[in-house]
Order: structure tokens, then sequence, then C-alpha cells
């Protein structure tokens, strides 16, 4: 061992910050959040008026559902589940499948409900659309959301979920692109559930019926087309908790700099175990 005294090393320097976001993928974020939000909410609010889903062409009371809303509890097939104060509560004396906190009117409004659906409807399509156009022609989506065949392999996602689950975010260089859950679900949300929520939505539309019958051929009926729209809508939602939970605990500060600036410091790389044994000896 060295006669000389330890020299302390120092931490290593946090990396650069890079521009992670530009200014498109900003405003559609934003666009994005605010038209979701009132479009779930108000949602919810329809579904008010008849909450029963079914499959196929036709759907009423005296008809088999498949998810059904009743006061204190949800079931889903032969399951039934608690309502947790969320699904099938009383409101000033008034009983309501889905609480009027997370609903948009905050009161029984089936007319105004759909005015809100409508309007925000044109806030999430046209802006979608032209960030769709834009992802692609400027390559955008291939390159930063196509995930690599080595990233799909089913060991390499399952390390993922791991380091997700233990909290381990990527660092350095690494920070710099997406992983392959962030991939995956981006590619989910963008290419299939909120599409998919677009035209079921289209599809329950009577005057879209009668420009274009297909689309009920499509989802196999209006009530498919209803139950599709929902499903969609509830991935779209827990897809936001998980965001807003991953943003929490990744460093909201950091992370909300990004999505507003578009600037990101990446945190920087762990010092391996073997180089602090070695400057301590």
């Amino acid at each position: 061992m060295s006669d000389e005294p330890a020299v302390p090393t120092s931490p290593p320097a946090a990396p650069a910050p890079f521009y992670r976001h530009k200014l498109p993928t900003r405003l559609w974020h934003w666009l994005n959040a605010l038209s979701i939000f009132v479009m779930l909410m108000s949602g919810l609010m329809i579904l008010n008026a008849h909450p029963r889903l079914y499959w196929g062409k036709y759907g009423a009371n005296a008809d088999y559902a498949w998810l059904e809303i009743m006061p204190g509890h949800v079931r889903v097939g032969s399951v039934t589940l608690p309502g947790l104060g969320i699904f099938g509560v009383t409101h000033k004396g008034r009983g309501y499948a889905i609480n009027p906190l997370f609903t948009i009117p905050s009161h029984y409004d089936l007319a105004g409900s759909r005015q809100w659906h409508f309007a925000f409807a044109w806030v999430l399509v046209v802006p979608g659309i032209l960030y769709l156009l834009w992802s692609l022609l400027r390559g955008h989506a291939w390159r930063d959301l196509r995930p690599t065949l080595a990233e799909l392999r089913p060991s390499h996602i399952w390390h993922d979920i791991r380091e997700h689950a233990r909290l381990r975010f990527p660092t350095g260089e690494a920070a710099k692109s997406y992983s392959i859950l962030q991939k995956l679900s981006y590619v989910g949300m963008v290419f299939v559930a909120i599409p998919g929520a677009i035209l079921t939505g289209l599809t329950m539309s009577p005057g879209i019926n009668a420009a274009w019958p297909w689309l009920l051929d499509v989802f196999g009926g209006r009530q498919s087309a209803r139950s599709i729209h929902f499903i969609c809508a509830m991935a779209i939602a827990a897809f936001i908790i998980v965001h807003l939970v991953m943003v929490i605990l990744a460093g909201p500060i950091n992370e909300m700099r990004s999505i507003i600036t578009g600037w990101y410091r990446p945190a920087p790389d762990p010092v391996p175990a073997a180089t602090l044994s070695e400057e301590a000896a």
C-alpha cells in the first residue's frame, strides 16, 4: 500500500443538458393533455346516461352487458368489484354511475357533456394529425419510437421492467433515448389507443354512419364500437396515471423542464463499486 495520503476524488460531473423534446412535440404534448383530460371527464358523464356496455350491434336494459355499473360496485363479466367511491355513488340525492368529482360537467348534464366532448375532439384530432405527419416526415417516429429487435427480446423487456420496479432510471448517455417500455407505451398510445378511440367515436355518430357505413362493419356494430371506445379511453387513463407517477419518481423538476423548454439534464452514471474500492485502498 502506498504511504502517500489518499487524494479524495470528486463525484463524477453531471452530464451536460441536451435538447430532448422539439417544439412540435412539446406543443402536441400540452394540447393533447388538455384535450384528453376534458374528453375523459366529459366521456364519463356521457357514460352516466347508460352505464352498461355490450358487444354486437344492439344493446338495451334487457340484454346482457359485459360491464355494468351499479350502486356501490361494478360488474365486469361475472366478477363484481367494489365501487371505491368512484363508481355507483349517490351525490346530492341523485345516483351517479361515475362520481361527479371526475366528470364534466360536475352535475348530470348529458347534452352539456356531449358539447364538451365534441368540442375538444377537434383539439385532439387536428393537432394529432399534424403531429403524426410531422413525426413521420421528420423521422421522429422511426428514429426515436421504433423498437429494435434486440430491445424486443423478452429478456431485455423483463430487465427494463425490473429496473423500473426498482426505480433505477437511465443515466448518462442512456437517458438520451427512450427505454423499451417507453417506446412500447408511446407507440401504443399514439398509433393504437388514441386512433382507436377516435375511430370508434366516429362509428357511434349517426352522421358518420350515413357517410361511412363500413365503419360499423369494421368494429362489429355500434355497441361493440362503444365498448372498444371505453376500453381505449381506460387504457389512455391508465397510461396517464403511470406517466404522472414516473414523472414524480424520476424527478419532476427535470422532467417538467424538459417538456416545457426541451432541455433535459441526465443524471451521471453511477461509479462502479470496484472503482470505489480501489480509491479507498
